[in-house]
């Protein structure tokens, strides 16, 4: 949802008026006591480990900056792709597959996700492992998780699935670092998605897309595979309109709203998808004027990661820039032109 600077700035007043006398971290907070309580009972936590844990968290002012700052202004498609679709990336993602061609290709047997995928997503989140983060996940989600009441709820959701899956792991929840938001590792899972989807790739007994590519790489994968991911399928082709009923539907929104067939009879053209295939339409603001997209299935696959069209767009067109670098092994500059 787009708000103005002047709301945002109301809104981080306000909770510096709430929140700028509280302690500086959470020992002997009423709201903090009574979530170790609820853990306690319903989750079977040692209270005095918890309380203990909770002395030793640190509130940290500048998520509270980050999450709450006006956001960049939106990008139109053309400036957005350019973050993503460079040449750096492009040559990071060649140098990552070629180190990790083994594990890609054992996740793509085992989920049936194409490598492209996998390093584009981990290309796209991270830079390949070089910027995951460097806030603790437990400082980090606990600042959210009491203190940004707009998002509170959903971040102690995190906070719990964290512990959980700390005590699960045998990790010190003290230890991992992540995202001002609290997303971890080479793909940025939040920590229900841990849970859900991570898995343990290269058989050491530990789930861990810290440190572990081949464990994130089959995380990753795995996440693909669980949201539907389909085989050989086709993500996204590109259109044209000659009619002004197709343009009111575009950008509808993330689902499937439409087959390819209603979109023709719309005024849509595009070419090699069956009528039958769902699909929607999408516009984005291309260096030259609009640009025109089909979505298919896969395509929504990949907006479950992200949820934003730009977002998946940006993936399937890097790891396509990525395999033709790799395939033809020609300069990331020209793949990225293509």
């Amino acid at each position: 949802m787009m708000r103005t600077a002047a709301a945002i700035g109301v809104t981080v007043a306000l909770l510096y008026a709430l929140y700028g006398l509280a302690a500086a971290n959470f020992s002997g907070r009423a709201d903090v006591d009574a979530y170790i309580d609820q853990l306690a009972i319903q989750q079977g936590f040692s209270r005095e480990e918890l309380t203990k844990l909770f002395n030793e968290a640190e509130r940290k002012p500048a998520i509270l900056d980050a999450i709450a700052r006006p956001a960049e202004k939106i990008k139109p498609w053309s400036e957005y792709r350019d973050i993503f679709v460079t040449y750096d990336r492009i040559a990071q993602g060649v140098e990552f597959w070629r180190d990790n061609a083994a594990v890609l290709a054992r996740a793509q047997q085992d989920y049936a996700v194409p490598p492209e995928i996998i390093v584009a997503i981990i290309g796209v989140e991270t830079r390949f492992g070089r910027n995951a983060g460097s806030y603790r996940v437990l400082d980090a989600l606990a600042t959210l998780a009491f203190d940004y009441p707009p998002r509170s709820d959903f971040f102690r959701g995190e906070l719990t699935q964290f512990l959980l899956l700390a005590r699960e792991e045998g990790i010190d929840p003290r230890v991992p670092v992540g995202s001002y938001a609290g997303a971890m590792g080479y793909g940025q899972f939040i920590p229900s998605s841990f849970r859900s989807y991570a898995v343990d790739f290269d058989g050491d007994g530990k789930r861990n897309i810290w440190t572990s590519p081949q464990d994130a790489i089959g995380s990753v994968a795995n996440y693909f595979r669980r949201h539907g991911w389909t085989a050989d399928g086709a993500v996204v082709e590109p259109a044209s309109i000659d009619s002004p009923r197709a343009d009111a539907v575009a950008n509808e929104g993330l689902n499937l709203a439409y087959t390819v067939g209603q979109l023709r009879a719309l005024g849509v053209k595009v070419d090699g998808v069956p009528d039958a295939a769902e699909a929607g339409l999408y516009r984005m603001d291309g260096r030259t004027g609009y640009e025109y997209w089909v979505g298919l299935h896969n395509f929504y696959v990949i907006t479950r990661y992200n949820h934003s069209s730009m977002y998946a767009l940006a993936v399937h067109q890097l790891g396509e820039a990525i395999a033709a670098a790799r395939a033809a092994d020609v300069a990331p500059v020209e793949a990225a032109a293509r």
